[in-house]
């Protein structure tokens, strides 16, 4: 008899897989991954700026000290190059409309006013940027400003009225599940699936007032552009500041989704 025949070959268990935790990401990647995003470096761009307008408007810096004019010179070719990063950007605008769904009327109606709002203000911001360039004869300039202005008001009401509409639909979804984990606590069942949904809902609630504040805070900004800086809101210190309140906002929220 063959011997191989004979051997008695004991059947291995099937292995378990075990569930392993998600991996960190590694920071470098991350800050790789965020500044490939334009997003991502305009935003920098945005924070270096307002740093910048917060020194020069505090007065920390002498007039007549040549860092301040060089931070002068620093903060305005920052701001043309900011320009440079809203080429084609208006798209995302159209496309966010085109993909929207709409349960009213008055959703409609704030969704054209938003997306078409911020659509034509960046679309617009291209000429201005043509114009500081130098390719367009600055005297459109002001004339464009204007309009970017506008349409970036506009866009920012339509914007903060639908962010309102989610925060409100985000609170009652929170307060049903509130309300499903109570029952289950009543009766002695687990709900860790809700308190995920729950943890989750809470984040989603956090990035979305985030971003209203951010709206608050550019809107304001267009406002001051639009009264060409001589309203009750047109202090260059707290334009400032509202600039980098914006900045840092945005940051995080596009550091957390890339």
């Amino acid at each position: 008899m063959d011997s191989k025949a004979s051997t008695f070959i004991p059947s291995q268990a099937p292995k378990v897989p075990t569930q392993s935790k998600p991996k960190e990401k590694d920071f470098l990647n991350h800050v790789e991954a965020y500044l490939a995003k334009r997003d991502g470096v305009d935003k920098l761009l945005k924070i270096s700026r307002y740093a910048t307008k917060i020194i020069l408007a505090s007065s920390v810096v002498p007039e007549t000290v040549l860092l301040s004019r060089r931070l002068k010179s620093f903060e305005s070719s920052v701001g043309v190059s900011r320009k440079a990063f809203r080429l084609g950007k208006f798209v995302q605008d159209v496309n966010a409309l085109r993909s929207s769904h709409f349960d009213s009327k008055q959703e409609i109606f704030l969704s054209i006013l938003a997306y078409g709002g911020e659509g034509l203000y960046y679309f617009v911001e291209q000429f201005v940027w043509l114009a500081k360039s130098g390719l367009i004869d600055a005297k459109h300039s002001r004339n464009l400003q204007k309009i970017s202005a506008w349409a970036e008001f506009v866009g920012y009401i339509g914007s903060i009225s639908l962010k309102f509409r989610d925060l409100k639909r985000i609170n009652e979804d929170e307060a049903c599940l509130d309300s499903s984990i109570e029952i289950a606590a009543s009766r002695g069942v687990g709900c860790k699936e809700e308190e995920e949904r729950k943890k989750k809902l809470r984040e989603k609630k956090l990035m979305k007032q985030l971003s209203i504040v951010q709206d608050f805070a550019d809107g304001l900004m267009a406002l001051a552009d639009i009264q060409d800086g001589k309203g009750s809101f047109s202090d260059p210190l707290l334009l400032s500041c509202a600039g980098l309140l914006s900045a840092l906002v945005s940051t995080h929220k596009n550091w957390v989704s890339c």
